[in-house]
């Protein structure tokens, strides 16, 4: 019977073999996340356990509980490893050109892959869940909105957006309409959609009289 799960253990794609010795803890915990992530991408969350993220890394299920101490931790943990240079913020000086880029490519993860699925389910378990609440904006959502807001601010300093503009709000305009099409798809989260939401905020939607094309100082007396 030990062999038999033995050999389920290795026989599972991706499964780890621990040699002699102890490895270190970086090298362990990178492991672990590397296995989360492809289980989460590939499959989604309903399938993964402790049993088996501890199996496919080759560690015990105590070392896991060490670093997070519920199923929803670690997978979000394993998410943000997984994602993180899907969703990279390119800089090409181009600020319309990288948002398009980025935001193409977040849709095509939430819209192609088991992780728009995985991260809505995500957001809802951490509506009852303190712990992973705590983790989901210190781990990702504070992770996501300081890299994108570095990449609005480099277009800020270089020109290309007014100096008076919240870089936050225009985080939560972009990226939060995404996020509410997620959870609420009244309607489908497409490129097309990433576009208008780009060049409805670059380009503007308000009808400005001519005068003001021009800029307040033109102004009459």
């Amino acid at each position: 019977m030990e062999n038999q799960r033995t050999a389920a253990a290795v026989d599972e794609p991706g499964a780890r073999t621990r040699g002699r010795g102890r490895r270190p803890a970086d090298e362990v915990r990178g492991d672990v996340l590397r296995a989360v992530g492809e289980v989460l991408l590939s499959e989604g969350i309903a399938d993964l356990t402790f049993e088996r993220a501890a199996r496919l890394a080759g560690v015990s299920k105590t070392t896991l509980y060490k670093w997070w101490p519920s199923k929803g931790a670690l997978a979000l943990d394993g998410y943000f490893h997984a994602v993180q240079e899907t969703l990279a913020f390119p800089d090409t000086g181009d600020i319309r050109a990288d948002l398009l880029e980025q935001l193409h490519a977040f849709v095509r993860l939430m819209t192609t892959t088991p992780g728009g699925r995985v991260l809505t389910e995500l957001i809802g378990e951490s509506q009852t869940d303190k712990e992973l609440a705590a983790a989901y904006r210190s781990l990702y959502s504070a992770e996501r909105r300081a890299l994108a807001g570095q990449r609005l601010r480099r277009a800020q300093e270089q020109g290309q957006l007014r100096d008076d503009v919240d870089m936050q709000v225009v985080v939560d305009q972009l990226w939060g309409a995404v996020y509410h099409r997620l959870l609420i798809p009244d309607e489908p989260v497409t490129e097309a959609f990433a576009d208008a939401l780009v060049n409805n905020l670059l380009n503007g939607i308000a009808n400005r009289p001519e005068a003001d094309a021009f800029g307040p100082d033109t102004h009459a007396p």
